[in-house]
């Protein structure tokens, strides 16, 4: 008996754009009925190759075959036509739409002869296609009123209302809650037991383990590995995604504590959050975690006056707020890196000069007009000192890696005084090479002297660099842990965070 051809496999691929050989002889097999990781640093090649496979890009060498035939895929029509579905991490849906319409965007029934849409098919499609995939959706509801998870499953289901047989899922967990990551894990599995081929692309190797049958690293555009999951371990996936040993995920840290140089006295933001008191000093980094809506990042946000507070005191050094303005904390010292680096903190359309000189730049100029010259030396000092890999000071923020962004970023800040950093979610969609050098960075901020505060959902993160670990359960902080020893434990952690228990020692 001949056996069957895989459903889908790429041979040898080749592409490379001005300056950059993306990816050199890659090739991936893909499996019906199996969920296939592809994993590496940013800049791997992972991005190009699922581009390759949406028809966004054609390949300069190789070949991708689906059913063991060779195909040619010059435009998303034709891998809609050969069954290969993309969901991205940026969700391509109408918002002001409906789930049913945005289900059969493009496609909607109409009546015979008026050509008017028929809104009583549409509907009755789209429930019996969510319900066949175990999705409790009302195929009436505008896709804006969802939450982003829901929105990640409206945007599953019309891939396969395409009849996809081979879905991708590019970073889909980035802003989960654990619930609805669990969701998400349950639509994938039903979805390989049907027979579809997956392929799950994540920094979080935590989920690499949980899902995957297997696994492939891409490295610099060339293929490393590709091993049954059950074969690998993770210091050795990671060793092979970053090209080199990491003896520890988190790097060490010893350095002394000083004074309290943040103190949040009964600091309250109406609904968002109340009462929340805490110093943070010299030296020391706090994490703050807790689920999703338990006012962790408004916490941040109200300390670096972009939300009013409505009650309490925030103390930076000898300057007493609230503050009413991100101006006046950052006169006071304060830094802040946001959860969405890409709406609320960078310029993408400008170059990393002019992101990284922003939060300074009566520093660059003469009768308020500004020294190109001097930014741009100010700039390629701070790229050497961060390690940013960019052409050059005027290369575009949108063309750097998710790691490279965020050290733009912080080199913002370090660009001017501070004693106080506030990071939210400062390693989001990060590849693990570059979280180690986030984390550096930050043990380096606390080895200078200065005080940190890292919100964090990821809670390895928030137990691995955090001194003390406050935790917030709807608007309250539930619990302040001694981490200077590393026996915090996750179930410490989400117990407070759940509500279970309710243990402030701080």
């Amino acid at each position: 008996m001949v056996p069957s051809s895989p459903l889908l496999r790429c041979v040898c691929v080749r592409k490379a754009f001005p300056g950059v050989l993306a990816l050199d002889d890659v090739s991936l097999t893909v499996e019906a009925g199996t969920i296939h990781a592809l994993v590496g640093e940013n800049g791997a090649g992972k991005s190009t190759l699922i581009k390759i496979l949406a028809g966004a890009h054609r390949l300069d060498a190789g070949c991708v075959e689906i059913d063991g035939r060779n195909v040619d895929i010059s435009g998303a029509r034709d891998a809609e036509h050969h069954g290969i579905a993309v969901v991205y991490q940026e969700l391509n849906l109408v918002r002001d739409l409906s789930v049913a319409e945005n289900i059969f965007l493009g496609r909607w029934p109409t009546i015979p002869k008026t050509r008017l849409i028929d809104f009583s098919q549409l509907h009755r499609s789209a429930t019996s296609l969510l319900a066949s995939l175990g999705i409790d959706l009302p195929p009436k509801t505008p896709v804006g009123e969802l939450t982003v998870a829901r929105q990640q499953m409206v945007e599953i289901a019309h891939a396969l209302s395409l009849d996809a047989r081979i879905l991708i899922l590019d970073e889909p967990s980035a802003v989960l809650t654990p619930h609805e990551l669990e969701a998400l894990f349950t639509l994938v599995r039903d979805l390989r037991a049907r027979g579809v081929g997956i392929i799950y692309i994540s920094h979080r190797l935590d989920e690499i383990f949980d899902l995957a049958d297997l696994v492939t690293v891409l490295r610099d555009g060339e293929h490393i590995s590709t091993r049954p999951i059950a074969e690998v371990d993770r210091n050795r996936l990671i060793a092979e995604m970053v090209g080199r040993e990491l003896t520890d995920e988190f790097p060490s840290r010893d350095c002394p504590i000083g004074e309290a140089l943040l103190t949040v006295d009964r600091l309250s933001a109406g609904h968002r959050f109340r009462n929340a008191s805490f110093a943070v000093r010299a030296g020391e980094v706090l994490g703050v975690t807790g689920l999703v809506g338990s006012g962790r990042s408004s916490l941040l946000k109200t300390i670096f006056g972009a939300v009013r507070a409505t009650s309490g005191k925030v103390c930076a050094g000898d300057a007493v707020g609230p503050f009413k303005s991100p101006r006046q904390a950052m006169a006071a010292g304060i830094a802040c890196l946001p959860e969405d680096r890409k709406q609320e903190g960078l310029l993408l359309q400008r170059s990393v000069r002019e992101n990284a000189t922003l939060a300074n730049l009566s520093a660059y100029a003469d009768a308020g007009i500004l020294s190109s010259r001097r930014e741009r030396g100010a700039t390629s000092d701070l790229m050497r000192e961060l390690r940013i890999k960019a052409v050059s000071t005027e290369s575009t923020v949108n063309t750097l890696s998710g790691g490279n962004q965020q050290k733009v970023l912080l080199a913002r800040w370090m660009d001017r005084p501070h004693r106080i950093v506030l990071f939210d979610e400062p390693t989001r969609g990060i590849d693990v090479g570059a979280k180690y050098e986030i984390y550096s960075l930050i043990n380096r901020l606390a080895g200078e002297g200065v005080a940190v505060v890292m919100v964090s959902s990821e809670l390895p993160e928030v137990i691995g660099m955090s001194d003390r670990i406050a935790v917030m359960h709807e608007g309250a902080i539930t619990g302040i842990l001694d981490n200077r020893q590393r026996q915090a434990t996750q179930e410490q952690i989400m117990r407070l965070a759940s509500g279970e228990v309710c243990a402030n020692d701080s």
